[in-house]
């Protein structure tokens, strides 16, 4: 008996103009993204086809790429997939309490609004900087961090792969971490096109507000397990909001989550939402791992029809 888990894209994977193809061919989409530019406010399809410079601003990437990934994750119930397991990476997350039936899909858009607004300002544009480090041992990583907190906040922020993981924080500090780890014979560090060094704990004001409204919102019984990106565990009921709170600002265990799913017995990944970046993460972790994502017309059909 193969299980599935489905796996729920993370800010980053936002491009213009998707999962329209979709929304003008299945109703439960168009509906899906109709009732979350209803709860915002503004007309979502029209920002995600046409506003470029808008869906690359965390408060708008985040509700839109929500949507996009609960429209299809019900296209794809609807054509009598299930999954066995969910995650997602950062804001996947969400997408992924929405899939559990653990968060009800308007709060849930209200929700990441807020929280896109509070990463925002927490870390306005060019206030920190993400680098993703290749190919490094993880230990070297995390020893250099702490020797380069001397010049501000820098720490490792998403353990995507253990021969990918990504370091955020202060410009001054990331920047004397690069020169380190290149003494130490890093060969390819790269610059991440993000708005600001999240999973860091210069996210902590964001944190704290989020804090707040979380305390308001409901969380219903999960209807499946989902593995959490703070503690690569199964999240409970009674910790959500807890465990949502430190997500801002802690980093994201994705390789471990992985791991976690392996062992309950999960070999195939299919990836729901914009991109193929987890995809790619799972295929570095686990070779064997049966792969697919939907984000459009074509990739629903070859899932169809393998």
């Amino acid at each position: 008996m193969t299980k599935t888990a489905f796996l729920f894209a993370g800010q980053g994977a936002q491009y213009l103009g998707m999962g329209k193809d979709l929304y003008d061919l299945y109703p439960i989409v168009k509906e899906t993204i109709d009732k979350a530019s209803q709860v915002l406010g503004y007309d979502l399809r029209q920002l995600i086809d046409q506003e470029e410079n808008k869906l690359n601003q965390t408060r708008y990437t985040q509700p839109a790429i929500l949507a996009t990934s609960v429209a299809i994750y019900r296209l794809l119930v609807e054509k009598g997939y299930e999954a066995d397991m969910v995650a997602g990476l950062s804001l996947g997350e969400y997408s992924a309490l929405v899939a559990s039936g653990a968060l009800d899909f308007e709060a849930a858009i209200a929700l990441v609004a807020k929280r896109g607004a509070y990463m925002e300002e927490a870390a306005p544009a060019g206030s920190g900087k993400m680098v993703a480090v290749l190919n490094t041992p993880v230990d070297v990583i995390e020893e250099v961090c702490k020797k380069a907190s001397e010049f501000g906040v820098v720490t490792p922020a998403n353990y995507n792969t253990p021969s990918q993981i990504v370091i955020g924080g202060e410009v001054v500090a990331v920047d004397r971490t690069v020169e380190l780890l290149k003494e130490a014979g890093a060969k390819r560090i790269l610059p991440l096109n993000v708005s600001g060094p999240f999973h860091t704990a210069l996210l902590e004001p964001a944190s704290q507000k989020l804090a707040e409204v979380l305390t308001e919102v409901q969380f219903n019984d999960f209807n499946y397990p989902l593995v959490g990106n703070t503690e690569a565990k199964i999240m409970e009921k009674d910790r959500i909001a807890e465990l949502l709170t430190r997500q801002v600002k802690e980093p994201v265990r994705f390789y471990e989550s992985i791991a976690l799913m392996k062992e309950a017995g999960v070999t195939r990944f299919i990836e729901v939402g914009p991109g193929k970046v987890l995809s790619g993460f799972v295929k570095k972790i686990d070779r064997t791992a049966d792969l697919a994502n939907v984000e459009d017309q074509a990739s629903l059909e070859t899932l169809i029809n393998n």
